[in-house]
């Protein structure tokens, strides 16, 4: 019986690993962690958004420039893939009001019990505590493990270690360097979906945790409705992370300003006619807070923003109001590290790999997931994208074990 190696028993291991015990193989999956699915698990703490139900078309036009190889797996391994494959383990789906995917249950951990019962009785081995050092002179894989050095020979390995987000959880792209010894092709590695640092004040600070909520996010013309949470060092959340592609394109040019809207819903008229709207002698406070509608730290960003002018809020009527509540420049000193980033673009170049997600340098050696070089917003397109390389990398391996 063939014997194939997943290193990673993250989702695109997992996936991979169904599908190859399913086709009669045997499969050992080895992962440095003391539990699989760590990030996996740390996905659906908010609710496990797996994928989208956008058409498919719209939903390609998600990830910036597209690999041909990904645009491919995903139309093979489709959300409606992902969905049928949830409903395997006992997962429903529901389709929320954004058209986001999520189980019934909107936690990861029982759909992640399930998937590795359904692996067990498949006769996949897990093997925990297995920590991936690159290969001997012989070819096999070695592995440091808690009662010292291990080396695996397999027939056919698939490479699943994520990218290098959220190191803790255990995906810190150190294989990076071990695969760029052996002449693989590897863009470095850098956050994406992450919050954006801003030089804020002490008044600023003191608003951490509080959110930013109905506010128009805008760089240069590109721009997002949505929400977003302020934080000690600047601002995070789902409107920043969709835009976070952009931002850092931008840094790379140099000094980035995030332009917001708190009231994108209203023109700029009908804001400065319920500025005015308001009683002789009403406080300013209560002029933004009635009159506009804005939070107390949608407040505080207006103080900010004219402090930084050398201009006072109170000083200013009803159309200078309007003209700043309409547009609320927020300097941008950077991004936030991989340590808090949501995912990772850069990896291993499609143009190192062969058409079946096999390394051109190595052969039997095959990648799928995040350490593959794509990016993609939050909303369902990361998991999907992760499920698809998967399912692509492993039907691959078989075309490859049957050749041979």
């Amino acid at each position: 019986m063939t014997h194939i190696a997943i290193v990673g028993a993250g989702p695109a291991g997992l996936l991979a690993a169904d599908r190859l015990a399913g086709a009669g193989h045997a499969v050992t999956i080895f992962d440095r962690m003391p539990s699989p699915g760590r990030k996996f698990l740390m996905a659906g703490r908010g609710g496990l958004n797996l994928t989208h139900a956008e058409p498919l078309e719209r939903f390609l036009s998600r990830y910036p420039d597209l690999p041909e190889a990904l645009e491919k797996a995903i139309r093979v391994f489709s959300p409606d893939d992902t969905r049928d494959f949830a409903a395997e383990l006992g997962q429903r789906t529901y389709i929320g009001t954004s058209g986001r995917v999520f189980p019934e249950a909107m936690k990861a951990s029982p759909m992640l019990r399930a998937w590795l019962s359904r692996l067990e009785a498949k006769g996949v081995t897990l093997k925990l505590r297995h920590d991936w050092q690159g290969w001997d002179e012989a070819g096999a894989l070695l592995f440091t493990t808690p009662s010292g050095p291990v080396s695996v020979m397999a027939d056919a390995t698939l490479l699943t270690l994520g990218g290098a987000s959220w190191p803790r959880l255990g995906a810190d792209g150190g294989w990076a360097k071990l695969l760029a010894a052996k002449g693989v092709d590897v863009a470095p590695l850098i956050a994406s979906n992450a919050g954006v640092l801003c030089d804020w004040s002490a008044k600023m600070r003191e608003r951490a945790g509080e959110p930013l909520k109905r506010t128009d996010f805008a760089i240069g013309s590109r721009g997002v409705i949505g929400e977003a949470v302020v934080t000690e060092k600047g601002i995070e959340g789902g409107a920043i992370y969709a835009l976070s592609a952009h931002i850092r394109e931008a840094l790379a040019q140099g000094p980035v300003t995030l332009m917001l809207d708190f009231r994108p819903d209203l023109t700029p008229s009908a804001l400065l006619g319920r500025l005015a709207e308001g009683r002789k002698g009403d406080s300013l406070a209560n002029r933004l807070r009635k009159g506009a509608g804005l939070s107390a730290v949608q407040v505080s960003l207006l103080h900010e923003a004219a402090f930084r002018e050398g201009q006072k809020l109170a000083e200013e009527g009803p159309q200078g109001l309007a003209r700043r509540i309409k547009r609320v420049p927020v300097p941008i000193t950077g991004m936030a590290g991989l340590e808090r980033a949501i995912s990772t673009a850069g990896g291993v170049r499609f143009d190192a790999l062969t058409q079946d997600f096999m390394l051109k340098a190595l052969p039997g050696t095959f990648v799928a997931g995040e350490m593959l070089d794509w990016d993609a917003p939050t909303g369902g397109y990361l998991l999907q994208a992760t499920f698809a390389t998967g399912n692509a990398a492993a039907e691959g391996m078989l075309r490859w074990l049957k050749a041979r």
